[in-house]
């Protein structure tokens, strides 16, 4: 793209973007290390287990927890093999499809979630729903519902060539190598070797600029 296509951003539009930058990736990660302290679970793995909890029987379609979760399915193959290395979730084939796999939340599973929602809940509610007006937190709700309808087909197209690598949307997990924990519209990542837990707050990385900015006031457009 020419210099003179972009459309740069105003100061006032630099300034909403890092604020909403900042404090997405410090909430974030905030979120993160307090449920890998308190229950020993990244934010990832917490949602696997809702997801799996709100299901009937507790059990879903290994593709529709994928989609529920807004992961790869590749992804979500070796985020389900650690939780059941924790015995929180076990796999089956699926009754009368012999491609398909069913992910179960175990009696195990449903108590470490359990344990971990109170201080999940009161983490969420004291550094989102208290310091928030209601007028403020229905524009959020707004807001956070508009960016994601406008990311939907580019996620989408980002999961799908992930997902290239696996030849059923319910395969058996051997199928599926493994990938890097990078995609941006994966919400589902493994524990990373170095995780937010061994971070302190000063250590976040510094958000990225949305723009570089011109060299001169001409090149704005």
């Amino acid at each position: 793209m020419e210099t003179d296509d972009v459309r740069w951003l105003s100061e006032d539009e630099q300034e909403i973007w890092r604020a909403y930058m900042t404090a997405n990736v410090e909430f974030s990660a905030y979120i993160d290390r307090q449920l890998r302290r308190e229950s020993g679970m990244p934010m990832a793995y917490y949602e696997i287990l809702v997801r799996l909890s709100e299901a009937p029987g507790r059990c879903r379609r290994m593709s529709e927890l994928a989609e529920a979760s807004q992961s790869s399915r590749s992804r979500l193959s070796h985020a389900v093999s650690a939780l059941e290395k924790q015995g929180w979730v076990v796999r089956s084939p699926a009754d009368g499809d012999r491609r398909g796999w069913v992910a179960t939340l175990t009696d195990t599973g449903f108590a470490a979630l359990a344990a971990a929602a109170p201080g999940h809940v009161t983490a969420v509610r004291e550094h989102l729903f208290d310091v928030l007006t209601p007028a403020q937190l229905a524009v959020l709700r707004d807001i956070g519902r508009a960016i994601s309808a406008g990311l939907k087909t580019e996620c989408d197209e980002a999961r799908s060539e992930e997902d290239s690598s696996c030849p059923s949307a319910d395969a058996d997990p051997p199928s599926c190598p493994a990938t890097a924990p990078d995609t941006a519209c994966d919400a589902t990542e493994p524990v990373r070797t170095a995780t937010p837990r061994n971070r302190t707050d000063l250590d976040l990385p510094e958000p990225r600029a949305a723009q570089t900015p011109p060299a001169t006031a001409e090149t704005r457009g």
